[in-house]
Formats: structure tokens, C-alpha cells, sequence
């Protein structure tokens, strides 16, 4: 078992004293059997109202309310967690799911399906597919998931990117670059494509700090595997995801679960600071 303290700062500066409308806040991790959360703390300037939830998709929401004009919003999450998955690989998938292609169950089907709804781009993602995995070749399940994550981390170039959205699969594929959270939709999208359920993750990803890199949050793809149930595989890294890999949302769609989200009324200008801090302790 690892345990983990997640810092994670937001700092809104507005050009004026503005008025803050609700805003949803997805910051604490999803618990499990592998992960547990120790100790948890919210704190936002100016004092808001908090009312917390679980989304449709069961992430847990707080969503926050304002009482008086301000001209800076801080928002400062800090959870330790326990994270016990150190062997990633460690997972069976059902006899009939081990090789590619197959066919989830019925009663499975009806659930996944809105994670299996047709890929955007799906022309273009069929000829970069068609690179990868021809018809009729055979190939595990898993090896040809994992093919699909390195290939991506292979052939594009990684590029941080602070301004809002996802690009689709086919800017992604035509600019030949992106950032985590293009990477998972290109890769969630193909996977779909496949015929597999897939769903966007975001959260936190555990690296060695830096003086220069104030860190941020990150974004990998799940796959539903039966028998070994939905499995991460992060096309950033090129590998599965594992005890590095800190869940906090999961969404059918890749732009519906900012860590932050909300507006305000005032002057145009805001500007934005994200810091994230994930160390052992």
C-alpha cells in the first residue's frame, strides 16, 4: 500500500470585483477496493456554500455557492489517499474475451452502451485503425488494447496545452500532437471504433516534483474488460494504468468532467493558475 497527499490549487484572477455564479468542483478521487481516502479538505475564498453529490456517472460533486463579490477565487483541495494496486497486470478477462474480437454479454451490453456510441471522426479513425489491426488477425484482447496505447504515445507528440476543450480524434491525428486529454479521447474513440466500451477518465498522475513544473491534472481511457472489469490504459505513457494513476472523474464524454467548472458576471480577462502537488508520504 502507498498512501498519497494530493494538493491541488486554483487561483482565478478577475480584472474587477465580479459576481460568482454556482460552480462544480471535481477534485476528490474516486474510492475503491484499491483506493481509500484517508483525510480530505475543501477550501475556497471567498467562503462559499457547499452542497457535495454524485454525478450520473457517480463521481462525487461539490458544488459551490457565493454570497459576495470578489475580485480573486481560490479553490484548494488536499486528500490523502491510500492506493493499493501494485500489480496492474494482475487481472483475469473471461475465457470467450480473451482474443479479439468478441462479444460482451447482453445483459453487459445494454449497460455499456452509451460508452460504445459511434466514434466522432469515424472515417478517419477507421484508416488510422486499419495501421494497427488488420481483420482477421489474430491477437489477444489486451495485447491489441495495448498496441493501440503505444502507438499512440509512439507517433504523437506530447504538447501541453492550457486552453479549454478536447480536441477531436481527427485535429489529433492531422496535427500529430496533443495533450493527455487528446490523447485519451483519440484513444478512447478508436477503442470504440474496436467495438469496446470506453469511457474518459480524469485525475492525478504521481511524478517526481520539479522546481519549474508546477504539475497539473491528467487524463487516461478505460475499457471495459468482462471478467476484469474496467481497466486503464493511458496513451500519454503508453502503459496501463496503476498505482501512479489517481482516479477523480470517469465520463462517457471527455470534456464533461473539468476539475473546475463555472461563470461569472463582470469584465472580461480572468486569468488562471493551476498548481498540483501528488507526493508519497
Amino acid at each position: 500500500m502507498q498512501r498519497y497527499r494530493i494538493l491541488h490549487r486554483t487561483y482565478y484572477n478577475f480584472p474587477a470585483e465580479v459576481v460568482l455564479e454556482p460552480h462544480a468542483v471535481r477534485l476528490r478521487p474516486r474510492e475503491s477496493h484499491e483506493l481509500r481516502i484517508e483525510s480530505s479538505s475543501l477550501t475556497i475564498t471567498p467562503s462559499a456554500t457547499l452542497r457535495w453529490h454524485r454525478d450520473v456517472e457517480d463521481n462525487s460533486v461539490a458544488i459551490a455557492t457565493f454570497a459576495t463579490p470578489t475580485s480573486q477565487l481560490l479553490i484548494e483541495s488536499e486528500v490523502v489517499i491510500q492506493q493499493s494496486n501494485p500489480a496492474p497486470l494482475d487481472f483475469l478477462v473471461d475465457e470467450n474475451a480473451v482474443n479479439y474480437p468478441f462479444v460482451y454479454p447482453a445483459a453487459d451490453k445494454a449497460v455499456l452502451a452509451p460508452y460504445m456510441d459511434s466514434p466522432r471522426d469515424a472515417g478517419v479513425l477507421a484508416d488510422w485503425v486499419a495501421t494497427i489491426w488488420k481483420p482477421g488477425e489474430p491477437l489477444q484482447t489486451y495485447t491489441l488494447l495495448e498496441r493501440l496505447s503505444s502507438q499512440i504515445q509512439q507517433r504523437f507528440r506530447y504538447e501541453a496545452r492550457e486552453a479549454p476543450g478536447v480536441q477531436t480524434p481527427a485535429q489529433t491525428l492531422s496535427l500529430g500532437t496533443g495533450s493527455c486529454r487528446d490523447f485519451a479521447c483519440l484513444f478512447m474513440e478508436a477503442a470504440r471504433h474496436l467495438g469496446f466500451a470506453a469511457r474518459f477518465v480524469s485525475g492525478y498522475l504521481q511524478v517526481p516534483p520539479s522546481s519549474t513544473d508546477l504539475g497539473s491534472t491528467h487524463a487516461w481511457a478505460e475499457v471495459y474488460l468482462p471478467g476484469a472489469g474496467w481497466k486503464g490504459l493511458d496513451p500519454t505513457l503508453g502503459e496501463l494504468a496503476g498505482p501512479k494513476h489517481i482516479a477523480v472523474a470517469v465520463a462517457r464524454l471527455p470534456d464533461s468532467v473539468p476539475p473546475v467548472a463555472g461563470a461569472y458576471l463582470g469584465p472580461p480577462g480572468a486569468t488562471l493558475d493551476v498548481g498540483v502537488w501528488v507526493s508519497p508520504v
